[in-house]
């Protein structure tokens, strides 16, 4: 299995190393930023790193040839629909929320801002619509009380990502396929930046 991982910072490290220990190809590695952490270790470890030329989008020349999989690990570029087409499978990412609910940029920031009781992850299609492709993994978790975005996001949602993510590379690898039901939009909910949100 020949993945192309598009991503950023710790997310995008982590899921580089847990790839590696599902023993799948790494052809090519995505950053919108040559400096980022992700790039350094890539280069470290012998993997080709490409830079976005745009960092909004990831072209079809910017994934691998052959890939099977495009994996998106913190990555807010969009991936067109040509670049899709490059990989057999297309592409999967992560959304830290039970999609539909939460679906943008800042879905941790809006599960605490809501008063969510539980929280979870999704692993989805990438879609023309952004958080909006078929779910193919996802899992919840509690919300404690008074918890921060960040210290829910590195106690549970960063590690179920990281979890989920390696069972649908397994599931790809033995079924040449993907898992995927419709998400049901009624309801989708929006989560857009917040303007304090640090996250």
């Amino acid at each position: 299995m020949r993945i192309t991982l598009v991503g950023s910072r710790h997310f995008g490290v982590t899921t580089f190393t847990m790839l590696r220990e599902h023993g799948v190809e790494i052809a090519r590695i995505v950053v919108h930023d040559n400096e980022d952490r992700l790039a350094a270790a890539a280069r470290a470890a012998g993997v080709e790193v490409v830079v976005q030329a745009d960092a909004r989008f990831v072209s079809a020349a910017e994934i691998a040839p052959d890939s099977d999989l495009i994996v998106t690990a913190h990555s807010h570029a969009r991936i067109t629909r040509e670049a899709l087409a490059v990989a057999k499978l297309g592409g999967i990412g992560y959304h830290p929320s039970l999609l539909p609910r939460h679906r943008g940029i800042a879905a941790v920031e809006w599960t605490i801002k809501e008063g969510d009781p539980i929280a979870g992850g999704t692993i989805y299609h990438l879609a023309d619509r952004m958080d909006a492709g078929a779910i193919a993994a996802q899992e919840w978790v509690f919300v404690r009380k008074g918890e921060t975005a960040r210290e829910l996001w590195e106690r549970a949602l960063a590690p179920l990502g990281q979890k989920l993510l390696g069972e649908v590379i397994d599931y790809a690898r033995i079924h040449k396929t993907l898992p995927a039901r419709p998400q049901d939009e009624q309801f989708a909910t929006l989560a857009p930046k917040l303007s304090d949100a640090r996250h």
